[in-house]
């Protein structure tokens, strides 16, 4: 890893997990969501508050990845979804949680397994308070287990 901070990696996570929900929602392109990621989110305040800093290179490198390897990425986790599930049945934020995370389990061996499944549980518990940040641990554990034997 570089010398960035582990928060500026989260953030990235964050904002790489919300890139692709809006791309997925609005149909815009890997390219023109980080540059307004680039351009407009990043290092701003909100509601007078600062926020904490993105590595905005792992951010791109999540979107840009997600999208380039969308079709493996996906097929990674269809295998470990019920049987007869398919990936549109579920929430689109928990669709790109699960992209986002299969994909860096997939290409990211320099860090850990279980960071990568606890960030990305982190995630889906500050989008959801029912059933989904176990269901997001379970999926990416299983991913795991086949992306990094």
């Amino acid at each position: 890893m570089n010398g960035l901070p582990r928060q500026a990696r989260s953030v990235a996570r964050l904002a790489a997990v919300q890139a692709l929900y809006q791309m997925e929602a609005a149909g815009a392109g890997a390219e023109t969501v980080i540059r307004e990621f680039s351009e407009h989110r990043f290092d701003r305040d909100i509601e007078g508050e600062a926020m904490a800093g993105a590595d905005e290179g792992f951010f791109a490198e999540l979107v840009r990845g997600v999208v380039e390897s969308q079709s493996a990425v996906d097929s990674s986790i269809v295998k470990r979804l019920a049987q007869n599930w398919r990936l549109e049945r579920l929430d689109a934020t928990v669709r790109a949680i699960l992209r986002a995370g299969a994909f860096e389990l997939a290409h990211r061996l320099d860090v850990p397994t279980e960071v990568v499944i606890d960030e990305y549980v982190e995630l889906a518990k500050s989008f959801f308070e029912g059933s989904e940040p176990g269901f997001v641990n379970g999926a990416l554990d299983a991913v795991a287990q086949d992306v990094r034997r």
